[in-house]
């Protein structure tokens, strides 16, 4: 239900951020970032209790294969 007081209803759309150099441009680079970020958060831990594909809600298989795809890997700043 819509409520207005008056004959017309405003909406305001808020703009939108503009896009800068280190912000994902894709669907693929915002997956891969959010990733990243979540196994940061695990220490790099994959499965098990507390893995980052407990933490995103899928298989580990399947993280592990969305990895493979995106090219993430465990660098040697992040052993």
């Amino acid at each position: 239900m819509i409520i207005t007081a008056g004959p017309a209803l405003h909406i305001d759309i808020p703009k939108l951020a503009e896009l800068r150099a280190d912000q994902p441009t894709t669907l693929a680079e915002i997956v891969k970032r959010h990733i990243i970020e979540v196994l940061d958060t695990t220490g790099w831990r994959v499965s098990g209790k507390d893995g980052a594909a407990e933490i995103l809600g899928i298989h580990p298989k399947t993280l592990e294969s969305r990895m493979q795809r995106l090219g993430i890997q465990r660098s040697k700043k992040n052993t």
